[in-house]
């Protein structure tokens, strides 16, 4: 296992829940569950931003918007799908105004399903989408340089 070698920043965006996941991302961060102890940090900026937790399912209000905020995040980044609704769009995926889970618009790297997702899950969730942050750090480390013509 390879040891991270910065603290990893989260950016957590409510697509469209019923605010149910978005309360477990919170308890994450309480003393009890306290995801700080992995060197996560929460943050409101998507340009210092490495992982990308998104709740809700994707509507025609919220996708531009999604869209905008992962266009924002530098690479390489990581997307996780938190609760069934992001996942899936669960049993609002037949509404009119649901497009589905997250992955109708972003590529996902990381599915949390649940309804409400609990905060252990979450944490496993986060803790999968670090391994595969240092991976594609490695493999952008690894690229050859483009030159600028």
């Amino acid at each position: 296992m390879s040891f991270i070698t910065k603290s990893p920043w989260v950016l957590h965006y409510d697509g469209s829940s019923c605010n149910g996941c978005d309360i477990e991302v919170l308890a994450c961060l309480t003393p009890l569950y306290d995801i700080e102890r992995f060197g996560i940090i929460n943050t409101g900026n998507p340009k210092h931003a490495d992982v990308f937790l998104i709740t809700g399912g994707i509507n025609e209000q919220n996708e531009p918007v999604v869209r905008n905020l992962y266009a924002q995040m530098p690479d390489p980044k990581v997307v996780v799908a938190l609760g069934i609704c992001a996942t899936s769009g669960n049993f609002f995926r037949e509404c009119y105004n649901i497009k589905g889970g997250v992955d109708k618009v972003l590529p996902v790297d990381i599915y949390v399903p649940g309804c409400a997702v609990r905060p252990e899950a979450i944490i496993d969730g986060v803790v999968a989408a670090l391994g595969i942050l240092e991976k594609k750090r490695a493999a952008l480390k690894n690229q050859p340089a483009q030159s600028a013509a």
